[in-house]
């Protein structure tokens, strides 16, 4: 048969896992996950099966008779992990697998209790995405197989555990506490999370709670207030919630990313706590995340542009419907350049700038940029202005309703896009969209007043008065128009306080533009940005920008900092400084 993820083990001529039932208990001095895991088979059958694992220790394999597996656990692959090869008898419905987590497991950090806000507790955090969750569970760690779950966790007492999923109970036996869990609804193993830590929430309306460290949770509450406003207008333009809660975590300032979009218990960045609401633009990706990318799924990482494409396109419907035009122009155009500096990035790649890539041999997190993100977002903008809003939004919700719970290739969108609105991909060179390197010279452009105002300001230092109305992606549209002098630099940030800001999108702007600009004394706020804060966002142009300037000092802030980052950063920030 074959194998129709490149990033995976699973072989499409075997039996296919429909639930896991996780039971696990976490080490926090060892920094290991002992489980065992039951895996339950769509159709029951026989023969081999493989699945995928990262730096797993096996340690016994039965089926639901009680009897003993013969398995082969191969060497691993650089990209993905090591093959776990079982043989099954015939008929087999249930196979039940004992084994434990690698200390180094790529989709866990474990924090010491100084890498918390609270200072008094260790802290754990899972980060399955795109290939990671093999290295919790060893499982067919491919999107294409969508799993239902149960999890039951025990933690020290102290603790409290929390998944992504429907909470079922907690039960306490001495020092320690058993959390139990259940997602209903199949997900893409990449969406499998957890976190255990001294944790405390707050409810924002009957469907969604923040949750965070006690220290920090009014400060998420407030920021996150409006949540529920953002879930109603999301059902309005893409139709009912289908995952009962949307809750959020706020994560410890190692998480590598902005948000992760995992159903029931989204994972939200504390870059975001800036204190007036004005990042939470954010929580209208992961929360548009709902529909599309969990709701309707990419097969494979070969076709990310529908789940992050798709994403931005709803985020910023969402943002349209909540803030107005303006904002949602902003947005996009700020996009935009983030598009073409990716494209600039990957002129030695530029296969990875096409939307369908071809990504054997390649790891995903290699690949990631915002490329299928950006680039998504102005096709599917194409595709609006060549069908008008009012039937490309039908087309939009027939889609999600088609593919509900389902996972599909770029082939899957054109077949049904093209067969409701026949003609319209041709229109737009929907070919050169797809597979096409680099972004189409007649790609839409966003346009807006607060816009045109920004623009027609260029590099020149801004009124006090103008700049004092300003949101952070206006800041962000003005530092990004192009390099200045020193000088310049200085007399504005003198004027507007920027390497003082606290809002860490126009903070990480700022710096980066100094540093380019060789505004040298910049430097000492640069190394605490690198030393507070792990989101890769942050990460990517701070260690590019300070490269460049002095080298070896970059690799030397890398150096200090490297164990507090979770390894997925690592990675990349080891990629940018080799």
């Amino acid at each position: 048969m074959a194998r129709r993820d490149p990033h995976s083990y699973t072989d499409d001529g075997q039996v296919e896992t429909e639930s896991f039932d996780l039971v696990a208990k976490l080490d926090f001095a060892g920094k290991v996950l002992r489980g065992e895991v039951t895996l339950t088979f769509r159709t029951p059958g026989g023969g081999t099966l493989d699945l995928d694992t990262r730096d797993l220790e096996i340690e016994a394999v039965r089926d639901d008779a009680e009897r003993v597996l013969p398995f082969t656990l191969h060497p691993a692959e650089p990209i993905l992990g090591a093959r776990l090869a079982i043989e099954l008898p015939e008929g087999t419905g249930a196979i039940r697998i004992r084994y434990r987590t690698s200390p180094d497991a790529s989709a866990l950090q474990w924090l010491a209790p100084a890498q918390t806000a609270g200072g008094q507790h260790p802290f754990l955090f899972s980060q399955c995405q795109a290939i990671h969750a093999r290295s919790v569970i060893p499982l067919q760690d491919s999107p294409r197989l969508r799993v239902r779950y149960t999890v039951e966790l025990t933690v020290p007492k102290t603790l409290r555990a929390v998944v992504a999923a429907a909470h079922r109970g907690r039960t306490e036996d001495g020092e320690l506490a058993t959390e139990r869990y259940e997602m209903p609804q199949p997900i893409p193993p990449y969406l499998f999370a957890f976190a255990v830590g001294d944790l405390a929430s707050h409810d924002l309306s009957p469907r969604s709670r923040v949750w965070a460290e006690p220290s920090v949770l009014q400060k998420a509450a407030h920021e996150f207030a409006g949540v529920e406003a953002m879930i109603e207008a999301a059902e309005q333009l893409f139709g009912p919630y289908d995952w009962e809660r949307f809750d959020i975590l706020t994560m410890p300032p190692s998480f590598p990313y902005g948000g992760m979009e995992n159903p029931r218990l989204t994972f939200l960045t504390p870059t975001l706590l800036a204190g007036d609401r004005s990042l939470v633009g954010v929580v209208a990706h992961e929360l548009a995340h709902s529909w599309t990318g969990n709701l309707v799924t990419n097969a494979n990482a070969e076709h990310f542009w529908l789940n992050e494409g798709f994403t931005v396109f709803a985020e910023r419907r969402i943002l349209e419907a909540i803030d107005g035009s303006d904002v949602a122009a902003l947005d996009a155009a700020l996009g935009r350049k983030e598009l073409d500096h990716a494209v600039e990035r990957f002129k030695e790649q530029p296969g990875l700038t096409r939307l369908r890539t071809h990504l054997t041999g390649i790891d995903p997190d290699d690949a990631f940029s915002q490329v299928p993100y950006e680039k998504g977002y102005f096709f599917l903008c194409a595709l609006e202005q060549a069908t008008g809003r009012d039937a490309f939004e039908a087309w939009l919700k027939s889609y999600i309703a088609a593919f509900r719970f389902g996972a599909i290739t770029t082939d899957d969108f054109i077949v049904h896009f093209e067969h409701a609105l026949p003609g319209v991909l041709a229109k737009v060179d929907g070919e050169r969209w797809i597979n096409g390197e680099g972004v189409p010279e007649d790609a839409p452009r966003p346009r807006s007043d607060r816009l045109a105002a920004i623009e027609a300001i260029g590099i020149e230092l801004p009124e006090p008065k103008v700049a004092s109305r300003w949101t952070p992606v206006e800041w962000q549209l003005h530092l990004e128009a192009g390099n200045r002098s020193a000088e310049t630099c200085r007399v504005l940030d003198a004027a507007h306080g920027l390497t003082a800001s606290t809002n860490y999108e126009v903070l990480v702007s700022w710096l980066t533009l100094a540093l380019r600009c060789r505004v040298l004394e910049v430097l000492p706020r640069v190394e605490q940005v690198l030393a507070e804060v792990g989101r890769m966002k942050y990460l990517r142009p701070l260690y590019s920008a300070l490269r460049e300037v002095d080298a070896a000092r970059a690799a030397t802030v890398f150096a200090a900092n490297r164990a507090g980052y979770h390894p997925i950063a690592r990675q990349m920030v080891e990629g940018l400084l080799t």
